[in-house]
């Protein structure tokens, strides 16, 4: 299919002026500002651009492999949340590259087939006002099912809630990768070329601090009527489209249909509704169109009422829930209790069922609330610090999607089985974790260990009745640092209790421990032939399995040329460094030392005397007959020659 050309539209020239101004913006000095100009100053004239992309879809922009389109409606009915992520894979990813690229013509560096950073900045600044003007292709309609082309709530985007930004859009350190060559390129701006075909994405989503991005005529009865939703999907190769409606008793989806040119098609597949543990309807459709499809006109439509259906099973238990009077702990601080696919198994309903849970007459009532969330975890809202053996005490029912409900209920104990406290030990070595259980339940086996992201301690155990109970909890393999206790509390009659408590506790860093290997005659250090250097050896270890950084000083003179295999190393030790010392030096004082990756340091004291003056006059040192040392005796021969010559000459004078 044909694309337009983006550097001929209006759009471009709008973005090419807001690309000038803002490359400009970047060159004034402090010098020019009290400079009289008789234009507006940039900021005013930025402000006052206005992007239009419209007429523009999604696709005309990036020409992608897969998105994902997760459209969330608000409680409202009346605004959306939108969010997409555009995959764009190989040679595609070179034709969006040149499109932006091309975007920019008549711009430093645009349309000079590299892609660089400041193109990428400026696609960011003014990605929501292109977007804003673009067409949702979604439409919505209340009333009897709808075809065609009229008489549609669309939905529109807003400005001020889109967001938009991009992945490997201008890889970093790419081969190819240069510094962009134009003058009013920003001082740290990169440039590739716009035909390499590494992957990237582009991806939409609400601002933050924002509640929506889309917003539409609100629904005169707030989706409890039947109404249809419409989507245009012309041109969209290959997508998935996500749609979740607010919670509402009753609504479902009677009927769906493919249009191409106003004919039914089959050339996608049915959309799949289903009702999430939180009672939201979500609607799921597979997006395709060929490049063989084109030109025809591609619409789904989707319709949905309130009203119940025919026939509906009542929801009911099933035989893996929790029984009357169990006990389902919580910790404080801690919303979701159990997890979604274990909740998943308690009961059973064709069209999916909910939980709701009543807390009666038990004070503060409005304060305590259960259920499920959108995932199915069972979830406990609060007070912020209730006492320590409260109990919440709550009749829970299932609920399916049409309002039927189970015939049983269940009550159930949500309550703090115990309370703990924790500190180090005296040694640091491991964590005293202190249980004092609540009363909730007789007996409690409690397992917990110190736990680290990455790693965790040795398992202990221990039962524990009614008296507090101190259980020490070793943190041997453990790095140092943040360091919580992780484990899980059983007893008769209450659910399994996993937890992870946070004390604010730091497992402290052993220094590391250095040892230098001792020669057969005592010493430390093995000298070379040339008595300038000499050699010591030896091991580096920390006990906190930490790598270790070793550096000698001799001298005031410090290196790190330590070879290293594991925990042995090795240095040449050259005391060129102290020849210029005064008095000489009679022994070599080093220091060793060794930090580890916490930053915690061993220092290590060596003495190595030096070999002349260990032996004094008693040791001679032969030097080499072949060695230039051997020159000043012949120099001294020559000079006693010379003045026996010189003697002579001054007596023959004398004589005559």
């Amino acid at each position: 299919m044909a694309r337009p050309r983006f550097a001929q539209t209006s759009t471009a020239l709008t973005i090419i002026i807001l690309f000038l101004l803002m490359a400009a913006s970047s060159m004034v000095t402090e010098s020019s500002i009290d400079e009289k100009t008789t234009e507006a100053p940039t900021s005013a004239r930025q402000g006052s651009l206005d992007v239009d992309c419209s007429g523009y879809k999604f696709e005309d922009l990036f020409d992608y492999n897969f998105a994902s389109f997760d459209i969330l409606l608000g409680d409202d009915w009346a605004t959306a949340q939108m969010s997409a992520v555009a995959y764009v894979n190989g040679s595609n990813s070179a034709t969006v590259r040149e499109n932006l690229d091309e975007l920019f013509d008549g711009t430093p560096g645009g349309n000079n087939s590299w892609m660089s950073t400041d193109e990428r900045e400026a696609v960011r600044a003014i990605g929501p006002e292109c977007i804003a003007d673009m067409d949702t292709r979604l439409g919505i309609r209340e009333g009897l099912p709808h075809r065609g082309g009229v008489d549609w709530n669309d939905l529109e985007f807003v400005k001020d809630g889109i967001a938009l930004d991009e992945v490997n859009l201008v890889p970093a350190n790419h081969p190819e990768e240069r510094s962009c060559q134009d003058l009013l390129a920003s001082s740290d701006c990169k440039e590739v070329p716009v035909t390499i075909t590494d992957d990237l994405q582009i991806l939409m989503f609400t601002k933050e601090d924002e509640t929506h991005n889309v917003r539409f005529d609100q629904l005169p009865n707030s989706g409890s009527s039947n109404f249809t939703l419409a989507l245009n999907v012309t041109n969209m190769s290959s997508a998935g489209l996500v749609l979740t409606f607010p919670q509402l008793q009753g609504l479902r989806m009677v009927n769906s249909s493919i249009q191409d040119d106003n004919m039914e098609s089959t050339a996608m597949p049915a959309p799949v509704a289903e009702y999430l543990p939180d009672g939201r309807l979500r609607v799921t459709q597979e997006v395709s169109y060929l490049p063989s499809d084109y030109p025809a006109i591609r619409n789904l439509f989707l319709d949905f009422t309130t009203q119940a259906p025919e026939t509906n099973e009542v929801p009911v238990w099933t035989a893996e829930a929790p029984v009357d009077g169990t006990v389902i702990p919580y910790t404080v601080g801690t919303r979701d209790l159990v997890a979604g696919e274990v909740t998943a198994t308690w009961a059973s309903d064709d069209s999916g069922w909910a939980l709701e849970c009543d807390f009666g007459e038990q004070m503060p009532a409005d304060l305590w609330a259960a259920g499920l969330t959108e995932d199915g975890s069972l979830f406990l809202d609060g007070p912020e610090a209730p006492a320590a053996d409260e109990v919440a005490e709550a009749e829970c029912s299932v609920v399916d999607p049409f309002g039927a409900v189970s015939v049983e209920t269940r009550n159930w104990s949500f309550a703090q089985p115990f309370t703990a406290e924790a500190v180090l030990s005296e040694a640091g070595d491991s964590i005293e974790f202190t249980v004092t259980p609540t009363g909730v339940v007789s007996e409690i086996s409690i397992s917990a260990h110190a736990h680290q992201s990455n790693s965790m301690g040795e398992m202990r155990m221990a039962t524990i009745a009614s008296d507090p109970s101190t259980i020490a909890l070793p943190m041997d393999g453990l790095a140092p640092g943040m360091v919580m206790v992780m484990g899980q509390a059983q007893s008769n009659g209450m659910l399994d209790y996993a937890f992870m408590l946070d004390f604010g506790l730091e497992k402290p860093s052993a220094p590391p421990v250095i040892e230098v290997d001792v020669n057969l005659d005592g010493t430390n250090a093995t000298w070379d032939a040339s008595y300038l250097k000499f050699t010591l050896q030896g091991k580096v270890l920390d006990p906190d399995g930490e790598s270790v950084e070793m550096s000698l000083s001799l001298c005031g003179y410090t290196t790190n040329d330590f070879v290293r295999s594991g925990p042995i190393w090795e240095i040449d030790v050259n005391i060129v460094s102290c020849s210029s010392q005064n008095p000489p030096v009679t022994v070599y004082d080093i220091t060793l030392t060794a930090t580890d990756e916490s930053g915690t340091m061993t220092t290590m004291q060596v003495s190595v005397p030096d070999p002349y003056a260990s032996g004094g006059d008693d040791t001679i040192i032969e030097p080499d007959e072949n060695s230039e040392e051997a020159v000043p005796a012949a120099s001294m021969m020559a000079t006693l020659a010379v003045a026996l010559l010189g003697a002579a000459v001054v007596s023959r004078r004398k004589d005559q």
